[in-house]
């Protein structure tokens, strides 16, 4: 038998130096342990699925772009929040990409024109935007999304929310709620209301804020109709089911406003027929989407946690802005947002663990490497412990980097022609036969 460490489990995992080195990271961005690391990837998976089962092709957009050629691309929000430095090469300014729609847009309307319309596009990458330190929100945000570009339909944009829904209730989250708003109604009852640019950029902050105290303050002096005022002042309590399209249409003089409630209510159909209408409620009042949305909006939201978990809407004209008008739709999930309200679900607990931790007793490596194939063959995840240890020390550590089991070979824990595998979690064991395991095909069963 081989010499074994005896030092105790808690102590294998433990390295001290004399002197530390002290290597911080800039504030708002994180580190992403191998625990961490395994329920993003699990959450990104699910998610990946489904966009492929809806027909969507992935495309991968570079981390860097020219500040310029971005910024055609994005309204003030996004210019504000971008990382530029300059490019040795180019001489050039160079930006990190704040979201990864404009990139897409970039590259359908400049390298993709000679494809058929419309695109189905998806995607899942890590984009940086400038936050206010005291905030403590993360300047880095893992996105996973999907861009349908050239239908202008109502049925493109009840897509989108459908796949939100299914992707959410797919992992668990069914008290998610999908809140939809329309730009456009807002933005008739602006235009059509006469009021000064700046008096409208501040009823615009209120009515986010669904203050409407401030709303009517702001109203109060001015000098426009009854009528307007009523449809504006009425913005911040336009939510609920799909009856507030008939309170804001009593409320609007606006034919663009009507335009949008009509456009809402084909969608709310449409979702009907998918089967998520009580996954809905609709927000007349929310304002807050990026510059370039055009129409239909929408985020969602999961209980216990207050940022959005997913959101986007209709952008049809993105593409122009780079010589390809096309209409376009598309939404993103915010990866970490989606972790948070995930992270102590059971199955994405499970995600983080591995099968099996190959523990072998003999002076000969060629049985073990072969069980250890044969086993990855099968699909499990498998990892052999080459260190030099005890059977205790063993088992500490597949408990430290969660593996469901330990496989002994060798030793006094079996006989020569079988194998022992105890379970990580209570020690518990039972014995299987080299001739049962290795068979090819046969179906195999750990559990015990």
């Amino acid at each position: 038998m081989p010499k074994s460490i005896t030092s105790s489990p808690e102590s294998l995992f433990t390295v001290t130096h004399s002197t530390g080195v002290d290597a911080p990271i800039p504030k708002g961005v994180s580190d992403f342990l191998p625990e961490k690391a395994d329920k993003i990837g699990f959450i990104e998976g699910k998610i990946q699925r489904v966009f492929e089962l809806w027909g969507f092709r992935r495309i991968i957009p570079p981390l860097l772009e020219f500040s310029d050629v971005m910024a055609v691309g994005m309204g003030d929000d996004l210019k504000g929040k971008t990382f530029r430095f300059d490019d040795r090469q180019s001489g050039r300014l160079l930006a990190i990409p704040p979201d990864i729609t404009p990139q897409v847009a970039r590259i359908v309307a400049t390298r993709m024109r000679g494809y058929p319309l419309p695109h189905r596009l998806c995607y899942s990458g890590r984009v940086l935007r400038h936050a206010e330190l005291q905030s403590g929100r993360s300047r880095e945000i893992f996105q996973a999304g999907v861009e349908l570009i050239g239908l202008d339909s109502p049925e493109a944009d009840a897509e989108m929310v459908a796949m939100a829904v299914e992707v959410l209730s797919g992992l668990g989250l069914d008290d998610c709620k999908i809140d939809l708003g329309q730009v456009e109604f807002f933005r008739g009852i602006m235009a059509d209301s006469g009021l000064p640019v700046p008096v409208q950029r501040l009823l615009r902050e209120a009515i986010s804020k669904k203050d409407a105290a401030a709303v009517r303050s702001l109203l109060e002096n001015e000098p426009v109709s009854d009528a307007v005022k009523e449809g504006i002042a009425a913005l911040p309590r336009l939510f609920g089911g799909s009856e507030v399209l008939a309170v804001a249409e009593r409320v609007t003089v606006s034919e663009r406003s009507r335009r949008a409630l009509d456009n809402i209510a084909q969608v709310l159909d449409i979702l009907a027929i998918h089967g998520v209408s009580d996954y809905l409620t609709v927000d007349l009042g929310e304002i807050r989407g990026l510059d370039y949305h055009t129409g239909l909006t929408f985020e969602g939201f999961v209980g216990g946690l207050g940022e959005a978990v997913c959101g986007g809407g209709r952008y049809d004209d993105l593409t122009a802005s780079y010589g390809f008008p096309a209409p376009a739709t598309g939404f993103a999930f915010n990866i970490l947002a989606m972790l948070a309200a995930l992270e102590r679900r059971p199955e994405v607990e499970a995600s983080k663990s591995r099968d099996f931790l190959l523990f072998n007793l003999k002076e000969d490596r060629r049985e073990v490497l072969e069980i250890a194939q044969h086993l990855r063959r099968l699909g499990f995840s498998t990892a052999r412990d080459i260190i030099r240890r005890d059977f205790e020390n063993s088992l500490a550590y597949a408990r430290r980097m969660s593996i469901r089991r330990m496989m002994v070979i060798g030793g006094d824990f079996c006989g020569d022609d079988e194998v022992y595998i105890v379970r990580v979690c209570d020690k518990k064991g039972k014995i299987i036969k080299k001739d049962e395991l290795l068979r090819e095909n046969a179906p195999l069963t750990f559990e015990f």
